[in-house]
């Protein structure tokens, strides 16, 4: 419960409160051809987010062993080389364009949340595993 007190966490909890605004004002303007495609997919974006949930926890190790180094840098090129094979998944299972504009920021905000996943796991995983 202290998170939510902290500046971090209002920031962040004001980040994903806007991330939802967004995403619900883009689909109330998305066309309906672009609804259908990304309802048609669903299993996709569904078996993607699995990946994104399990890819840190899976590689520990990793996590530890940047935590050992003792660099911000080492952390921070792990968490960023987590998020861009996941992004370049991402863009894998839709060949390699999703689409229209919406469906790009989708894509984006979908890239965003993975990141901060990342970031927060990598980190507890360091902490309590170090």
């Amino acid at each position: 419960m202290d998170f939510l007190k902290t500046v971090t966490g209002k920031v962040i909890s004001g980040i994903a409160g806007l991330v939802i605004v967004i995403s619900g004002i883009s689909w109330w303007r998305m066309d309906a051809g672009t609804k259908s495609w990304l309802l048609n997919n669903t299993g996709k974006i569904v078996s993607w987010f699995g990946v994104v949930l399990l890819v840190p926890w899976a590689t520990f190790f990793m996590s530890t062993w940047a935590n050992k180094l003792d660099k911000n840098a080492a952390g921070a090129a792990l968490v960023f080389g987590y998020t861009l094979v996941e992004a370049m998944m991402l863009l894998w299972l839709f060949d390699w364009h999703p689409g229209s504009g919406v469906a790009w920021s989708f894509f984006a905000v979908g890239v965003l949340v993975a990141g901060v996943y990342n970031l927060l796991v990598c980190d507890w995983i360091a902490e309590r595993f170090a």
